[in-house]
């Protein structure tokens, strides 16, 4: 029988379906387990159910969660299970308490180890206390970066589990280059929104202070002084993103020179249309999808200096990093970019050429299968993730976070 893989993710869950469907393609049974709808999931084939939490929340309300997943496994019977995103990261292996091998993968530290504001700084032993507990029932961690990497091995969290650095959760070249193709027309989508002769500046992300935009706001009347003809089109949602959501007005005050989409699923057509990538993130970030997107379809970036972001660009190579929060770097770089068209051209050749070498969906699916194989062969064996020894480390350290 095929091994039976849960996979246990948050809302942005179904942006992983080409992940899902190509490991179902190497031979195994696959069940997503997320907080959104499944109807994405059912579309594909890919069984689906569905759990809730606040990610909003630090505070209480993990134990119900806890048993819900934990009753989730007992009913799915998976030989293995895999979690992305932080609170799923932290869930799973608590849930799952030994009877199932688990594979976390970090990808990025996110707001907790970013932010300076108090209740972050506040949070962060927190985080590191339930990482090192989660640890216990971990049978193996997934790195997108190496800065997430030493970070765990600094300050112990990782246990006993085997730990690999896989660069992202991989892009389906084919399916990206397909949808720009049956998409509208570069040509036809600035004329849609008023940009014909514009020189285009995107972003695709959260709009939320934690992903740049008041930083990239204040950079907009920078860019214009010297390139009038510029316009900036922001790509994501903002009213689902709570407290961290940037306030309407900040966008509104900038009048045309600033077009919000929304969130959007022609996100491969609407790239075509930029010019310059800009993506002024505060996070720490795994491996920003938008940036490998952004790269397959030709466009030079403009990142922060955060983890994650510097495994895809390399600075005055394909693109620029600039410190957070500098709106003057941020402006100096994207108009650096629109002076010079053939030299970001060729950058964005460069990025394109580094997405399909590293980042190609089939190179990083190929080294997931291997590590749970591995991690499978090591359970028929009776290996660590069974462990007697493991079980008794894991309830002297739950015994400890109790106290």
């Amino acid at each position: 029988m095929k091994p039976h893989l849960v996979c246990v993710g948050g809302e942005d869950h179904a942006l992983r379906i080409p992940f899902f469907m190509e490991v179902r393609d190497r031979g195994f049974q696959i069940t997503a387990v997320s907080t959104c709808d499944g109807a994405s999931f059912l579309r594909h084939g890919i069984a689906h159910r569905r759990y809730g939490f606040d990610r909003f929340s630090s505070g209480g309300g993990k134990a119900g969660v806890i048993r819900m997943l934990r009753g989730l496994m007992a009913e799915l019977r998976p030989d293995i299970a895999q979690s992305f995103d932080t609170k799923p990261n932290l869930l799973t292996p608590l849930a799952a308490r030994g009877q199932v091998p688990v594979v976390r993968t970090i990808n990025g530290l996110g707001w907790t180890f970013s932010s300076h504001a108090p209740r972050a700084l506040m949070l962060r032993p927190v985080f590191c206390g339930l990482q090192w507990l989660a640890s216990s029932w971990t049978a193996a961690t997934v790195f997108q970066n190496r800065e997430d990497q030493t970070f765990f091995e600094k300050y112990r969290l990782l246990g006993y589990s085997e730990k690999r650095i896989i660069a992202g959760s991989g892009i389906d070249i084919g399916a990206f280059a397909a949808a720009r193709h049956l998409g509208p027309s570069a040509a036809t989508m600035r004329q849609e929104f008023g940009l014909q002769s514009a020189e285009v500046v995107m972003f695709v992300g959260r709009l939320t202070r934690q992903k740049g935009i008041p930083t990239l706001l204040k950079a907009v009347p920078k860019v214009l002084a010297k390139r009038p003809n510029a316009r900036f089109v922001l790509i994501g949602p903002r009213q689902s993103e709570g407290p961290f959501a940037v306030e309407e007005s900040e966008i509104r005050r900038l009048g045309a020179d600033v077009a919000v989409l929304g969130k959007r699923q022609d996100v491969p057509a609407l790239l075509g249309m930029a010019d310059v990538f800009a993506f002024p993130t505060e996070y720490r970030e795994g491996i920003p999808r938008v940036l490998l997107e952004a790269g397959l379809a030709g466009l030079p970036i403009v990142a922060s200096r955060m983890p994650g972001c510097t495994d895809v660009v390399q600075d005055g190579w394909n693109g620029y990093l600039v410190a957070p929060r500098d709106p003057e770097a941020l402006a100096d770089c994207i108009v650096d970019l629109l002076s010079d068209r053939e030299r970001a051209k060729v950058m964005g050749g460069r990025t394109a050429a580094l997405v399909r070498q590293r980042f190609a969906l089939a190179g990083v699916v190929d080294q997931y299968c291997d590590l749970y194989r591995s991690v499978l062969a090591a359970k028929a064996r009776g290996g660590l993730a069974q462990s007697p020894a493991t079980d008794r480390v894991a309830k002297r350290r739950l015994g400890e976070a109790r106290r």
